[in-house]
């Protein structure tokens, strides 16, 4: 290639750029708000799509995204590019997305109220909190059928805990490598050691979690005439108990235990995807953006 065409591509590639439009980029913001469950503020961060600012009366879907053990809020942000690319190519409507940091017993609280000694009420906190403050905040459709819950690990959890057993806030759910152990969770289990389901001084209570859990929510929800949309989505490389007497309890396990079990419930309406990798964002990012347009679609956003 000569000189010249070199210089004529690079003339070329720049009028392209400047004739095409720049795809519209959402906002994020970040804030500290307080609840009355809480002696401190609960940190968020919210994303706000392109033209939210230019459009007053317009209101939007929502989605609660859940971070999983030992994580912040910011490791939402593998997530950003993908709602911009998706809502820019028509994918998915514009929405709004909350993404509340869980510091609460040591970032290990599995999103539930604990009855430990030093647990937090997270669950009251999170959906008579914060939801509240946040729709009163922004303009979301607050209802049901506007509203959405995912996360993944832990957060995975939190967000099947919170479809099942609120079912009047959320109409659908987002599960990525759910730590949903049934009956009971492993010998070495992080649901163990950090008292989301504890009582007193016991960091684990069999009792509690065993009312937490998916199966006694199923329960508790049949006969409630509300249709849940549950995307479910785990990796083929993910931990593997080096007991076979724990091998049902492998998260890949555990997803497909879940969906078999949710597929039969009435007023449940699932899918399972399997992908290649482990409990790690090569998994998380491409189930996100599958599973969040199968509920945009379901939920006719």
């Amino acid at each position: 290639m000569t000189g010249i065409d070199r210089r004529a591509l690079l003339l070329l590639a720049a009028a392209l750029a400047t004739a095409l439009p720049a795809r519209a980029a959402g906002s994020l913001e970040t804030l500290s708000i307080a609840v009355p469950m809480l002696p401190e503020p609960i940190r968020c961060k919210v994303y706000l799509p392109a033209g939210y600012a230019d459009e007053p009366s317009r209101r939007y879907p929502f989605a609660l995204l859940l971070h999983g053990r030992g994580d912040r809020m910011d490791a939402w942000s593998h997530v950003i590019p993908l709602l911009d690319r998706m809502i820019a190519a028509g994918e998915l409507p514009p929405l709004i997305a909350a993404m509340p940091d869980a510091p609460w017993s040591r970032r290990g609280g599995y999103y539930v109220d604990s009855a430990h000694e030093q647990g937090s009420p997270v669950e009251s906190a999170l959906l008579d909190g914060l939801l509240p403050a946040l729709e009163a905040r922004y303009r979301t459709i607050a209802r049901r059928e506007g509203r959405a819950v995912g996360g993944y690990s832990m957060g995975g959890y939190g967000a099947l805990h919170y479809a099942l057993a609120r079912p009047e806030l959320f109409g659908a759910a987002l599960v990525m490598s759910p730590a949903v152990y049934t009956p009971l969770p492993p010998a070495g289990s992080s649901t163990r050691e950090f008292g989301g389901f504890g009582r007193g001084k016991e960091l684990f209570v069999d009792e509690i979690y065993r009312r937490h859990n998916y199966p006694a929510l199923l329960d508790k929800r049949a006969g409630k005439g509300q249709v849940l949309r549950l995307f479910i989505a785990a990796g083929d490389d993910e931990y593997k108990n080096p007991d076979p007497a724990e091998a049902m309890n492998d998260i890949d396990m555990e997803a497909h235990l879940l969906f078999s079990r949710l597929s039969r419930a009435p007023g449940v309406r699932t899918e399972l995807r399997i992908l290649d990798g482990g409990h790690d964002w090569p998994v998380w990012g491409p189930a996100f953006s599958e599973g969040l347009r199968w509920i945009a679609r379901e939920l006719a956003w």
